[in-house]
Formats: structure tokens, C-alpha cells, sequence
């Protein structure tokens, strides 16, 4: 039996929350041939609510950069930020200018004066409804487990000096920074996955797309990245498949004789 994992943006599905068909189909054929599909997202378990990615049916969801773990429904393990920890990295991140997104189990935070007009705002407030809340009306009570910055013109080093000590910074850009508590990120969660139900370490697979993949890419037995990925993200994996709108999931379950 083989535990595979997959990221969502990108490597699931598009921009448009799109999944290929031939996508639904391997995983479906993953499982009857008795495998287990994981999610594993940089999305914390707030922002994991579309039915008809839940509706495929996952016997489990490493949410969060390995913050949060689920087998079945049910939680196994969850991280959450100290309230004063929070406080002190929100303010932080704002002293530098950057424009914070707080991300938990049941909420996701925004400031809207932040990210009016945005597109990845108006994606969050479109998908999240009433499960979007303000961060200044919240403050200090938020629950919260990661963060996601927009750094636009900001010094990101400056901020990892003061914090660096105690989150890990995904840059993915000069424009988009996570901040993950130190000792979790998505390969943690294959490793935590693998510890709770017994699975050695040699029998996970992993699909990714860009930088917060990249330890579970390393981390998994087989790492493999989308056709569609970043650089690092391939460099990092032991095969790289085809374009996710390409099959590149089908095709490479069917390539290493798991479907």
C-alpha cells in the first residue's frame, strides 16, 4: 500500500478551481487498488472547503504546511499560534509594510482596505462567504496556524531577521511570502502521516507545483512535479510529469503502476 499525497493549486487544479477529469478518475482508481490519497495543501482547513474537491473523496487532508492533519473527518494533530506569538508576528510584518492574510482551521482574516480590487482577495471573499473575517475586529483572538503576506515593495530580509528565528519564509516571489511556524511544512506532514498510521517512509508519493512543495517533493519516496511547475519545484522531484491540464496526474500514477 502506498500513501500519495497531492497539492492543490496547480497541481489539482487551475486558477479557476478547475480539476482535469482524468484526475477525479485516477484517484478513484488509486484507491479501489488499495493506496491512500491524501491532500496536502498550503491552504489551512479554512480555505479547504470546495465540494466538489472534498466530493473526490480523500482519505485524508494534510492542511496548512503541515499544521493540521485528518484522517477520515477526524483531526489527528493541529498546530496553533500562540495568541500573544500572533500578535507579535502581525505586528511585525505590518511594521515592514506587509499586508497580512491570517490563516486557520475554521477562518481565514483580511483587512479588506488591504486587498480591495485585489484578485486574490476577491477570490478569498468570493470562496470563503462569512468564513472571511477582519483582522482589526478580531484582534488579538484570531486562530491561526500560518500567515500569507503580500510583500510588495518591502524589505522581506528585514522581517526575517526579527521572525526568522520562528517561522519558516516561503518566498514565492518578491510580491508573496508564507510564514510557517518553525517545524512544519508539507513533508513534516508525510512524516507525521506516515508515524500515526504506520506507513514506512519509502511508500508515500507526492505532487507539487512550486515552492511550499518542495519538502514534500523531497520528503516522499517519489517526489513528482507538474509539468506546469516552477523550476525548483522539478529540480527538487525524482520525475517530472506532464502539464497538469495534460493528464500529468494519470500519467504518472500510470507510470509507476499505481492505477
Amino acid at each position: 500500500m502506498k500513501a500519495v499525497f497531492f497539492d492543490i493549486d496547480g497541481t489539482l487544479w487551475d486558477q479557476n478551481n478547475v480539476i482535469p477529469p482524468s484526475t477525479v478518475e485516477a484517484i478513484h482508481l488509486l484507491q479501489k487498488k488499495g493506496h491512500l490519497a491524501f491532500l496536502n495543501t498550503g491552504r489551512t482547513r479554512g480555505f479547504v472547503t470546495a465540494e466538489h474537491l472534498l466530493d473526490i473523496g480523500f482519505d485524508g487532508i494534510v492542511s496548512g504546511c503541515g499544521t493540521m492533519i485528518e484522517e477520515h473527518g477526524k483531526v489527528l494533530y493541529y498546530h496553533r499560534i500562540d495568541p500573544q506569538q500572533a500578535v507579535e508576528a502581525v505586528e511585525t510584518v505590518r511594521a515592514h509594510g506587509f499586508k497580512p492574510i491570517l490563516e486557520g482551521k475554521d477562518y481565514l482574516y483580511m483587512d479588506m482596505e488591504d486587498f480591495g480590487g485585489d484578485p486574490y482577495g476577491s477570490k478569498l471573499v468570493t470562496e470563503l462567504g462569512e468564513n472571511l473575517l477582519s483582522i482589526k475586529d478580531h484582534y488579538g483572538q484570531w486562530e491561526m496556524s500560518k500567515l500569507s503576506c503580500d510583500t510588495k515593495g518591502c524589505d522581506i530580509e528585514a522581517v526575517r531577521r526579527e521572525l526568522g528565528d520562528r517561522y519558516t519564509f516561503l518566498v514565492h516571489n518578491s510580491e508573496v511570502v508564507e510564514l510557517v511556524p518553525v517545524g512544519h511544512d508539507k513533508g513534516s506532514g508525510i512524516r507525521k502521516v506516515c508515524e500515526i498510521l504506520d506507513i514506512p517512509l519509502e511508500n508515500t508519493v507526492s505532487f507539487g507545483d512550486s515552492v511550499n512543495d518542495l519538502d514534500m517533493l523531497r520528503q516522499a519516496g517519489i517526489g513528482v512535479a507538474m509539468g506546469n511547475g516552477t523550476e525548483d519545484a522539478k529540480a527538487a522531484a525524482d520525475y517530472v510529469t506532464t502539464h497538469m491540464k495534460e493528464d500529468g496526474i494519470y500519467k504518472a500514477l500510470d507510470k509507476f503502476g499505481l492505477i
